[in-house]
This record gives structure tokens, sequence and C-alpha cells, in this order.
């Protein structure tokens, strides 16, 4: 709970985000950022996403292409289906929902995509903002009950 940065992890489709590229506009402060390319994010498997958590991911991105427009024919949908699986079982662990996004490319560009990415960060550090304070309310509580008692 007493991290110091924010880590997200950025699962991307190499046919339409450059990684060189996204991390060039990456800027969030406090923020540290692993981007991870796979030829079509239709790849992405749920053991992946778990992993991210796993080793300390506190919000998963799947940034996806275009509707209609993979080069793999449903890549993206695959990963979009995936995506909402995980979501549900961390909502199902009693981890929280928002801390996986599905981020599609439209025809805005990059810079639309890293501002909602940049959204998603701020989203994902509210809820640990608002986790810390849940767990420092109770162990406040805890410590209450065994003075008095």
């Amino acid at each position: 709970m007493n991290k110091k940065s924010l880590e997200i992890c950025v699962f991307c489709c190499t046919a339409s985000y450059d990684q060189t590229q996204l991390m060039r506009n990456i800027s969030t402060p406090g923020t540290e950022m692993k981007v991870i390319s796979l030829p079509c994010s239709g790849r992405l498997d749920i053991l992946y996403l778990i992993k991210a958590f796993e080793t300390g991911a506190d919000g998963v991105a799947v940034m996806i292409c275009k509707e209609g427009e993979c080069r793999y024919l449903e890549g993206n949908m695959r990963a979009r289906k995936r995506a909402e699986v995980v979501e549900a079982m961390l909502i199902e662990t009693g981890l929280g929902e928002g801390r996986v996004a599905v981020i599609q490319m439209d025809e805005g560009g990059i810079e639309p995509k890293m501002r909602e990415l940049e959204e998603f960060c701020h989203q994902i550090s509210a809820l640990n903002q608002e986790k810390k304070a849940t767990f420092n309310g109770l162990q406040a509580t805890l410590v209450n009950k065994e003075s008095r008692g």
C-alpha cells in the first residue's frame, strides 16, 4: 500500500500502435509504464493479464486496433473479451472495478488515445487512494477495539 509510483502495464497491438511513439508520448508523472508490444492484440492471453497484476501492476491497459481493421480478423474482439473476463475476476476477488481498460484506436490518431491512457492512470491512482483510505480506516477501527478490550 505504500508504493511511491503507480505501475501500469500496457499491452499494445503493433499494427496500430508504435511502441517508441507510445513511450515518447507517455507523460504521466509518478507513473511507471511497462509497454508490451504484441503482433496482434488477439495474442493477449488471460494469463498475461493476471500475471501483470501478480507482479505488481496497479492497472492494465489493452490498446487494440480499429473496429473491423484487425489484420487477423477478430484479434481485437478477442482481446476485449479477455480483458472483460479479467475485470470480472478482479471484481470477484475484491480488487474492485476499473483496473482494466481497453483503448481502441480510431480515426483521431494516437494523441486522443494517449489522453485516454492518462485518464486511466488518474482513475487507477484514485482507486488506490480510496483503497488505502479504506485500509487505514479498518486498521484504526481494529486498534480502537483492541485498546478497549
